[in-house]
C-alpha cells in the first residue's frame, strides 16, 4: 500500500542509527536501527569510526525504503547525539575516529579555556559550562596529538554532509562547540581564538533545507527530489517529538544517557550555572541537564552481573523494596552534567553485603539515577515557574519501575509513550514536515501515572543520603 507524504527523521545516537518514517496521520509507518560500535582504547577514552554510521544510515534507509517506497518520502529531517566531534582535513575527510560525548580526554584543554577565559564568563557568552565533553577542547586535544585537521564538525553535521553535500551547523549543535555566542547566534570570535580552533562549520537556521545528493537517490531508485532539513540536536527533537514544546514543559529522553529539558521562552541563566540553555528549532529556549549514565549503565552494570541486558536487570530490582539496597551513585561514565556538574565525579557503590543479589544493585542504581532526575525536574521547575506534567520517553524508558519512580520522587504526574521510542527521529520527522509545509499533527498516546502518597518524604531522605556520600567522597557541595 502506497503511503502519500510520508517524511523520514533521522537519529544519529550514541550506540545505533535510528531511521523512523511518519505518516500524514502523525503516525509511525515505519521504523528501522541499526546499532555499531564504541572503541575504549585507553582511560575515559569512547571513539566511533564515521564509516560505520555510514554504513548504518545506508542499512536503515534501504530496510525503510523496502517498507515505505521512495517516491512517497517528502522530505528528510535530521537529529544526532551531542557534542560529538569529528576533525575534517581540506578534503572534508575525517582525520580519525568521532570523539564521542563520553569521552573525557580532553579535560585538560577545558580547564585551560575556562582558566583564559573564566568560567561564569563563558557560561554568560555561550550558556554552557563547558568542560572536555565539549567540541572546542576536545579538538584542541587532537590538536595537540597532530590529528586535528583544518575543520571540527559535529556528528549531525557531517550527517547532513554526507546526505546533502553541504557542510552546516544550526544553533543547537552549534552550542555544544563551547565558543557558540547564545545571544548573537554566531560564533564568538575572541572564544574561537582561545580555543585555537581552525574552522567551524557556517551556523544556519535549523529550517534550512538542501536536497538529497545524487548518489544517495540513485542508491535509492529516487527520481524525484526529496529535500533534507537541517534539524537540530537529539535532545531539542526528542523534547519536540514527544510534545513539549510550551513554556514550563518538562521532557526527559531516557537513552544512554538521559536529558531533561525545560523549555522556557526566556534564556535565563542560571545564578548556579546548574543548567545548560539550548536554542530550540524557532524561538525559545531549552533549559538542559544531562544525566550521564542512564541507558549505558544499566547496560554496562547488567553485564557485569551477568544478565542479559537492562530489561532483566530492572525485573530484579522491581523484586526489592525501597530503602532496602546499597547507595549507587551513578557517575559511571565518569562525571556528570545533570544539575550536578563535575568531571570528578566516578560510581560507587556503598552498603553492598553477603544478603544481596542482581536486584540489590539494580534496584540501587535506578535509584540513584531517580535521584539525580529529580534534582533536575526540579531545577527546571523552578527556573520556568511553571509545575507541570513529567513527559517521559526515549529507548531507556522502557520500565514500569522507572516510571512510577519518577512519579514519586518528583511529586509529579509522568506521561510516558508506550508505543514509541525513537522521539529525537519522531521529532526530526515532524519537523521537517512542518518546515516544509506539510504540517502534520504527531500526538503521542501518553499513558499518565500518578505519584502515590507519602512517597515524596522517603525520596526526600533518599537523595538526602545520596548527597552526603557524595560530598564524603569529595564531590561538590551545592
Amino acid at each position: 500500500m502506497t503511503v502519500e507524504k510520508v517524511h523520514l527523521g533521522i537519529d544519529l545516537g550514541t550506540s545505533s542509527l535510528k531511521v523512523v518514517a511518519v505518516g500524514p496521520d502523525g503516525a509511525v509507518c515505519a521504523s528501522a536501527r541499526c546499532e555499531y560500535p564504541t572503541d575504549r582504547p585507553e582511560p575515559l577514552a569512547a571513539e566511533q569510526d564515521p564509516q560505520d554510521w555510514w554504513n548504518a544510515l545506508t542499512a536503515t534507509l534501504a530496510e525503510v525504503a523496502a517498507a515505505v517506497p521512495p517516491a512517497a518520502w517528502s522530505g528528510i529531517g535530521l537529529s544526532a547525539m551531542l557534542p560529538t566531534l569529528v576533525a575534517l582535513d581540506a578534503a572534508g575527510a575525517p582525520t580519525g575516529p568521532a570523539i564521542t560525548w563520553e569521552d573525557g580526554r580532553a579535560e585538560p584543554e577545558a580547564g585551560w579555556l575556562r582558566d583564559a577565559i573564566g568560567d561564569d564568563q563563558l557560561y554568560q557568552l555561550t550558556g554552557q559550562r563547558v568542560d572536555g565533553r565539549y567540541l572546542a577542547p576536545m579538538h584542541r586535544r587532537l590538536d595537540r596529538l597532530g590529528h586535528g585537521g583544518v575543520l571540527a564538525a559535529a556528528a549531525k553535521d557531517v550527517l547532513f554532509a554526507q546526505l546533502t553535500g553541504e557542510l552546516l551547523t544550526d544553533p543547537s549543535t552549534a552550542a555544544g562547540t563551547g565558543v557558540f555566542d547564545l545571544d548573537r547566534h554566531t560564533w564568538d570570535p575572541d572564544l574561537i581564538v582561545a580555543a585555537d580552533v581552525p574552522g567551524l562549520p557556517p551556523v544556519a537556521p535549523s529550517t534550512t533545507v538542501a536536497p538529497l545528493a545524487a548518489p544517495w537517490t540513485s542508491v535509492l531508485g529516487i527520481t524525484g527530489e526529496v529535500p533534507v532539513v537541517l534539524g537540530a540536536a537529539d535532545s531539542v527533537l526528542g523534547a519536540f517529538g514527544i510534545g513539549a514544546r510550551t513554556h514550563g514543559d518538562v521532557a526527559v529522553i531516557a537513552g544512554t544517557s538521559a536529558v531533561v529539558l525545560g523549555i522556557s521562552d526566556h534564556a535565563v541563566r542560571d545564578p548556579h550555572s546548574r543548567y545548560l540553555i539550548t536554542p530550540l528549532t524557532g524561538t525559545g529556549w531549552g533549559l538542559e541537564m544531562d544525566v550521564l549514565a542512564v541507558g549505558s549503565a544499566f547496560g554496562g552494570i547488567a553485564g557485569l552481573l551477568g544478565l542479559s541486558g537492562p530489561a532483566e536487570l530492572l525485573d530484579a530490582a522491581a523484586t526489592v523494596p525501597l530503602g532496602r539496597t546499597p547507595v549507587f551513585l551513578p557517575y559511571l561514565t565518569p562525571g556528570e552534567q545533570g544539575a550536578l556538574w563535575d568531571p570528578e565525579l566516578t560510581g560507587t557503590l556503598h552498603g553492598l553485603d553477603l544478603s544481596m543479589g542482581a536486584g540489590h544493585v539494580g534496584r540501587a542504581l535506578l535509584t540513584g539515577v531517580v535521584v539525580e532526575l529529580r534534582r533536575a525536574v526540579a531545577i527546571a521547575e523552578a527556573a520556568t515557574g511553571r509545575r507541570g506534567p513529567v513527559l517521559l520517553g526515549g529507548g531507556a524508558a522502557t520500565s514500569p519501575l522507572l516510571w512510577q519512580d519518577l512519579a514519586d520522587a518528583t511529586g509529579r504526574e509522568v506521561l510516558v509513550d508506550r508505543a514509541d521510542r525513537d522521539h529525537s527521529a519522531i521529532g526530526a520527522a515532524v519537523f521537517a514536515a512542518e518546515t516544509l509545509g506539510h504540517r502534520i499533527t504527531h500526538a503521542p498516546q501518553l499513558h499518565r501515572v500518578t505519584p502515590r502518597p507519602g512517597q515524596a518524604d522517603w525520596w526526600a531522605r533518599a537523595a538526602d543520603r545520596h548527597d552526603a556520600l557524595r560530598i564524603a567522597l569529595g564531590g561538590i557541595n551545592l
